[in-house]
């Protein structure tokens, strides 16, 4: 039976048979979650970047990774606000998506590393980083749907898990060589 299928009891005959799921209603979904994923996490980075939506800039970003330990706190702001804000627009329109989502989640890993010891629960939590972790890692697994920009490109027109896995675990890497500069 086809992933995209799911059983269906006949309660006349007492049989069930297969009855595939909607592409259509894979990809408007895979398109929604794209979009709210995409821009909530582009917003953040902006935050970081000019200060946007009451944001604090890159001073105030690079004040509080020189807080949590980083070195070169400036770049890192930098790059975490860059990452977020061109990560967050890719994956909302689709665009090289395994590899958008994969930098986002790696990002927000590190995110969940520096406040691991605030508990689950915002606002000291991890629980609005761990869902940008987990939702960018499905988005990069399952691919963009055909609501995408990708779909323009050959050689991401047809997603395969095998990219989305090697983007997961190039954001597990990445993300842990960032955790280990900490000090």
């Amino acid at each position: 039976m086809s992933q995209l299928q799911t059983l269906h009891s006949d309660t006349r005959s007492g049989t069930t048979h297969p009855v595939p799921a909607s592409p259509a209603a894979q990809d408007v979904g895979l398109l929604m979650l794209r979009l709210v994923l995409g821009v909530t996490i582009a917003a953040h980075g902006t935050q970081k970047l000019f200060g946007w939506f009451d944001g604090g800039g890159l001073d105030g970003t690079a004040q509080f990774f020189a807080a949590s330990g980083y070195p070169a706190a400036r770049t890192m702001a930098f790059v975490a606000g860059f990452i977020e804000t061109t990560g967050g627009l890719a994956i909302a329109v689709g665009f090289l998506t395994p590899l958008a989502a994969a930098a986002v989640a790696g990002d927000m890993i590190n995110a969940v590393g520096v406040k691991w010891n605030g508990g689950f629960f915002a606002p000291t939590g991890v629980e609005y980083e761990l869902l940008i972790v987990v939702a960018a890692l499905a988005v990069a697994v399952a691919g963009p749907g055909r609501i995408a920009v990708d779909r323009a490109l050959p050689v991401l027109r047809a997603h395969r898990l095998a990219y989305g896995a090697s983007a997961a675990l190039v954001a597990l890497v990445t993300s842990g060589v960032f955790l280990l500069l900490r000090s």
